[in-house]
């Protein structure tokens, strides 16, 4: 079963943490809240689908530093970065610092609603995406040489005749070796290997 997904709060005033806490957890969000920068670095688990909600003026580590630390470590949770009124050139500098959006206080309860929704919904889609292509490398590890160039094929969208020219072997050894990798990749049907390739990176530019 996978995890579900959470909204990190980072901020350094515990009122601001409670308050958000309470209505995120309302509205049905799994919360964690941390009261500075580098206390959410070492307490987030990556492979959770989530967003944070940071505060761009946070003593130490501010916002911004964060999103600095957080991509040097390779950390891809989604940030909404919240802004004091006004604080324009501050938002811009958020978004070109690779924050996802941004709200400026007293933040709009619809408008937060809105935008952690459809983040999540991404950062479960992106989770989905990664752990698929983990499993299909796995299973790709398991074809020869000679499968994999006929997986190849397929993922190109060439017929077995195709491959079968492009290899200098027979259609029916090709349909040897594309009954192999349906099995080895455990693919039902051929739009089932279509999508393990789409997974994998490949894609389907050429016919034959």
């Amino acid at each position: 079963m996978n995890p579900r997904p959470i909204v990190y709060v980072v901020d350094d005033e515990e009122a601001v943490r409670a308050s958000l806490a309470t209505l995120l957890d309302i509205h049905g969000f799994a919360t964690q809240v941390f009261d500075s920068g580098q206390a959410f670095l070492e307490g987030i688990d990556p492979t959770r689908p989530a967003c944070a909600l940071v505060d761009v003026k946070m003593p130490g580590l501010d916002g911004i530093g964060l999103l600095d630390q957080m991509k040097r470590a390779g950390v891809n949770i989604p940030v909404v970065m919240m802004t004091g009124f006004g604080e324009v050139t501050v938002a811009v500098q958020a978004m070109k610092a690779g924050a996802a959006d941004f709200l400026e206080k007293p933040l709009d309860e619809g408008e937060l609603l809105t935008i952690l929704r459809r983040l999540l919904s991404h950062s479960e889609m992106a989770q989905q995406q990664s752990e698929q292509r983990e499993l299909s490398v796995a299973r790709l590890s398991r074809l020869t040489d000679r499968e994999r160039d006929v997986f190849n094929g397929l993922a190109m969208g060439k017929t077995n005749k195709g491959i079968a020219i492009d290899l200098g072997i027979s259609p029916r050894t090709v349909e040897i070796h594309r009954a192999r990798v349906m099995e080895k990749l455990e693919a039902g049907t051929l739009s089932d290997l279509i999508r393990t390739a789409f997974a994998l990176g490949l894609r389907q530019d050429s016919s034959r």
